[in-house]
């Protein structure tokens, strides 16, 4: 069956975000055969070309993407072992909260604190989706790719994903050469939640009273969690138009913290910043810095302008991807000369 190829599809009907102007070929592969189709297409049309999931990982520019887009549609889930560890074989384009519900419900334990994040499964190991306590590193054990320019079908353990924070070889240093069709998860069955994050601890402990804390009470408060935070999809709440965290928390090894904490001594704030421990070094907090370079929750600047619930989402209020851009650069810029710090952002950015 020939490929359906459609044409100018707007992609902000495509992105949690929505911006972005058409894109000129958009074609959905179910199968690894169309994804290999759809990129013998795009080489020999001279196309550049992009795979996208639940889009909610990126920003596209007004102007469009005069290129092609595969979006993921592989399906598939499949269960094995009937002990401890069961192992968790799931396609790129089925939906990672789907995934995530379904595990808690049968009692998988590994993934309850990455409820309600969006998009696919194949997208998580990208960036090791993480958030409140918990990576998907820790559970992934496998990733099967599809290397673009062979064609050829191959597999990489947890180790040799190159795994760390908010980041992998497929983000970095091999961004653009495999498309992720199916990952595969260790879990543990009636394993014990383990919840390391202080405000995911504290709204638990303050509602449970006797009732003994599992995989549900867990993916309850998370989900509470970030639907205080709007950092859950809803057509009703107008500070969900985001894709999530626009920056990532920065890393600083010794010496780098030692500057830092120099600078804020000057600024008279070296005692409020809140800072975590890692291996390696210091984590900030880069909604902190933000907040902290004078830009509040709420804040507006044309159609754009920042989550009132998060400090670190940036929102489309009927702006432009040019617009979201922009605020986002400022942040960049006032953050590096207040405090000496490049924030890096999260999302994939098309300019």
């Amino acid at each position: 069956m020939p490929m359906k190829l459609q044409e100018y599809v707007n992609l902000s009907q495509l992105t949690t975000i929505q911006l972005g102007g058409p894109a000129r070929y958009l074609v959905e592969c179910s199968s690894i055969e169309e994804l290999i189709e759809a990129i013998e297409f795009a080489e020999t049309k001279r196309l550049n070309w992009i795979v996208i999931g639940g889009g909610s990982n990126i920003v596209f520019p007004d102007r469009g993407y005069d290129g092609l887009i595969l979006k993921m549609g592989l399906r598939g889930k499949v269960f094995e072992g009937d002990g401890y560890i069961v192992h968790a074989s799931i396609a790129a384009g089925e939906s990672w909260d789907d995934f995530v519900k379904f595990c808690v419900e049968e009692e998988l334990a590994g993934v309850e604190c990455l409820s309600g994040i969006p998009g696919l499964v194949g997208a998580t190991p990208i960036q090791n989706v993480g958030a409140y306590g918990q990576e998907v590193s820790e559970t992934i054990e496998e990733v099967t790719v599809l290397e673009c320019s062979t064609k050829d079908v191959l597999k990489f353990s947890g180790e040799e994903c190159g795994f760390g924070y908010r980041t992998s070889r497929f983000k970095h240093v091999d961004r653009g050469r495999f498309i992720i069709i199916n990952v595969r998860f260790a879990l543990r069955k009636f394993g014990a939640p383990v919840i390391k994050y202080p405000e995911l601890k504290d709204l638990i402990e303050s509602g449970r009273r006797e009732t003994k804390i599992n995989l549900s009470l867990v993916r309850s408060a998370v989900l509470a969690l970030r639907k205080k935070k709007s950092m859950v999809l809803d057509p009703g709440d107008p500070n969900s138009k985001s894709v999530g965290s626009f920056f990532v928390n920065p890393l600083l090894d010794e010496n780098q913290f030692r500057t830092f904490m120099e600078r804020a001594d000057e600024l008279g704030v070296s005692e409020k910043v809140p800072i975590f421990a890692v291996e390696g070094g210091v984590k900030l907090s880069a909604a902190w810095l933000v907040e902290n370079a004078g830009f509040h929750r709420g804040f507006r600047k044309g159609g754009v302008g920042i989550s009132a619930n998060h400090a670190l989402a940036l929102v489309n209020f009927g702006g432009t991807a040019s617009e979201l851009i922009g605020l986002a650069q400022e942040i960049q810029e006032k953050v590096l000369n207040i405090f000496g710090i490049k924030l890096e952002i999260e999302p994939l950015i098309f300019e």
